[in-house]
């Protein structure tokens, strides 16, 4: 466990310098520049670019996790079972659909920046949290339900004070995995001017500066690591609450 801790505090501490000392790393990046060119990519502030990718994602992730999980909820209810391959099928669009489509889909709609990425995130996200949320209203202990309705709690309240506390660990590996999987894929909201870490990965790209493309990429890699193993660790948490 301790070498885990340090494990963790020794990448915080190389994602904060990445982002806010940048130019410590200039004899790491030199070697991957152009001759004569920039190393250290300063168009933008990288605090700037990551807080407003995170921004995206984040909000991005709670649209898809609230409508995810009430879609959940309708249809593991008797009267909602007969929609549940309807609502497969919908949240599976999502993942048909690569996301540069769906920006190039979004953008005589909603014009450039922001817009399209959060939609292209949001239905990128759903299947995840919706079949993890399925899966855990679905597969409750049956004892404890007939706990539940024997103590003469309502439909209501034993779907917030039971089933909901129950499946949250199975819920939280679907939002988990989505939020890994927006982080990476929000790079690519920069083609349609959103301001994310993507800005840093293109610029290296179209200059062909590898230095860049390296600055970019480790700190969205050092974000989805951090921010993944966080999730984990509250996932453990709670299934050894709800264990108890």
């Amino acid at each position: 466990m301790r070498w885990q801790n340090l494990l963790r505090g020794a990448l915080i501490a190389l994602l904060l310098a990445l982002v806010l000392r940048p130019v410590w790393f200039t004899p790491v990046f030199a070697p991957f520049a152009p001759e004569g060119g920039p190393v250290i990519y300063d168009r933008s502030s990288l605090l700037s670019l990551s807080l407003s990718h995170l921004g995206l994602v984040a909000l991005a992730s709670t649209a898809a996790t609230l409508v995810s999980v009430m879609l959940a909820i309708l249809v593991t209810r008797p009267a909602g079972a007969a929609f549940r391959p309807l609502s497969r099928t919908i949240t599976n669009m999502g993942q048909t659909f690569p996301p540069v489509a769906v920006l190039a889909l979004a953008v005589p709609s909603l014009g450039f920046g922001a817009g399209p990425t959060v939609v292209a995130l949001f239905l990128y996200g759903l299947l995840p949290i919706f079949e993890n949320a399925m899966t855990g209203l679905l597969t409750l202990p049956p004892a404890t339900m007939e706990a539940a309705r024997g103590i003469g709690l309502n439909r209501r309240q034993r779907l917030v004070r039971v089933e909901l506390p129950l499946a949250l660990p199975v819920i939280l590996t679907g939002i988990r995995l989505s939020v890994v999987i927006s982080l990476g894929t929000a790079t690519i909201g920069s083609t349609v001017a959103a301001r994310t870490l993507g800005e840093v990965i293109i610029s290296g790209l179209l200059t062909n500066n590898t230095a860049y493309v390296l600055q970019g990429g480790l700190i969205v890699g050092l974000f989805a690591v951090l921010i993944y193993d966080a999730m984990v660790q509250l996932e453990t948490r709670l299934s050894r609450r709800t264990a108890r």
